[in-house]
């Protein structure tokens, strides 16, 4: 099957995405590599830059997150040079030791950027700090990390009682807390934890269920002095310990080889291999899902690199069958839902994702757009306050869909209409470049 049935055509400053393959005669095969882990990426980042000595990176995501949170350092006097996949090496300037930029911050549609920011500035005494971020990230909820670096005495201000973006932030000596999280985020406990790591004392966060862990993981392997408490899902991090440079090998992200998983099960006669992925217990629910779905899914070459568990996935055609997917889990798939939402639609049943509700304050509101746009290609969803029930096995016709500019809502759309009949229109498919922006070139190797 020729790629050329994969185009891209610009309108002012937006891309649309139009495919058009027959799916009776697609299949997909494949090895092949992932972008690395965003997560991670953005952590490498900041860890290297309030280090003492050289960090040296390798195999960071070139995506558009990561580049606003090494163009904010940079702006903070930290020396990144222009980023690449291969290696990177740059000197920290060490804790509390962040310039006092000339100009504001933008974290672009980064909410790991800002959040993580947040934390990082709150305790530079003295220093002045403002903050943005694009249209969609000054919508989105910056009050559950505001109200806890607020309790340990820092000064932000912002719109609509300090809780959105543009923010504002007076450096300040911190206090430390003890600060019980009402929801399970890996960007409030980090951003906490660095605000700890800055401060004198011991801080704790304790979360209702266990968030992704890249940060502690990261910042042990740095040199901080964290004490995990995994039955409590606490964690406490004593500040003023110094951070030493380290060499990280990003894993490829799982939430990127998530669309591919999908891919390789949906569309028939499929096998992908896709290596180097980043198997973290914290972020492999996508994996016990499809499992619970029966997908042909098999780990190879399982090892270590730099702290983080990582596997090759190998992933074949298979029939899937509907499940129930809420509560503890939700958080370690939470990115995944959209595409998992695909999944269901081609499975045997009737699927229910429940305790989601997080997922409307995301880059869009992910269950609205991706309910919406799928049932505009004839899917059967109905949409609730938190989750949403898919009714499998109702066959999808392209059309003219929105992206919400979401990268994850456009990818999730393009593994869709791999399987719809006739051509698809995606409007707004730039917004895939946030995290993948080799997908549609991947797409079009894969294709055979």
């Amino acid at each position: 099957m020729s790629s050329s049935f994969i185009t891209l055509k610009t309108i002012a400053d937006h891309q649309d995405l139009i495919i058009n393959l027959q799916s009776s005669e697609l299949a997909l095969q494949g090895t092949f590599k992932i972008p690395g882990d965003k997560s991670i990426s953005h952590r490498a980042l900041i860890l290297g830059a309030i280090s003492q000595g050289e960090t040296i990176i390798k195999g960071l995501l070139l995506g558009q997150d990561p580049h606003n949170t090494a163009v904010c350092l940079r702006r903070m006097g930290v020396e990144i040079p222009p980023l690449n996949s291969d290696c990177i090496t740059f000197k920290g300037v060490g804790l509390k030791n962040l310039q006092e930029p000339l100009n504001v911050l933008d974290a672009g549609n980064s909410g790991t950027t800002i959040r993580l920011m947040l934390g990082l500035l709150a305790s530079h005494q003295g220093h002045f700090f403002c903050i943005t971020g694009d249209n969609s990230l000054r919508t989105r909820p910056m009050s559950r990390v505001v109200k806890p670096l607020q309790e340990m005495g820092a000064k932000i201000w912002g719109r609509k009682n300090h809780s959105l973006a543009p923010l504002a932030i007076q450096g300040h000596n911190l206090t430390p807390i003890h600060y019980y999280s009402s929801i399970a985020s890996a960007q409030v406990k980090s951003c906490i934890l660095l605000a700890g790591l800055m401060t004198e004392g011991k801080t704790t966060i304790t979360e209702p269920t266990l968030s992704r862990d890249h940060s502690e993981r990261m910042l042990q392997a740095f040199g901080a002095t964290l004490d995990i408490d995994p039955s409590t899902h606490s964690v406490t991090i004593t500040g003023g310990t110094p951070l030493t440079g380290q060499k990280v090998v990003v894993p490829g992200d799982i939430s990127s080889a998530a669309f591919w998983l999908v891919a390789g099960a949906i569309v028939p006669e499929s096998e992908l291999v896709i290596k180097n992925v980043g198997v973290n217990p914290t972020r492999t629910g996508i994996l016990e899902v499809l499992a619970m779905m029966e997908a042909n899914i098999t780990f190879e070459n399982q090892r270590v690199v730099t702290g983080e568990p990582v596997a090759d996935l190998r992933v074949k055609s298979s029939r899937l069958k509907a499940c129930t997917i809420s509560e503890e889990i939700i958080p370690r798939l939470i990115d995944e839902i959209p595409i998992l939402t695909v999944a269901a639609v081609f499975a045997q049943g009737i699927t229910v994702i429940k305790d989601a509700a997080e997922l409307r304050v995301k880059e869009s509101d992910r269950l609205a757009a991706i309910a919406s746009q799928l049932n505009r290609m004839g899917a059967r969803i109905t949409e609730f306050p938190d989750g949403l029930e898919i009714v499998g096995g109702t066959p999808l016709t392209g059309g003219e869909l929105d992206s919400y500019a979401d990268h994850r809502i456009a990818m999730s759309l393009v593994i869709a209409a791999l399987m719809a009949k006739g051509p698809t229109i995606i409007h707004r498919s730039e917004a895939i470049a946030v995290s993948y922006p080799e997908f549609i070139t991947t797409l079009q190797q894969l294709i055979t």
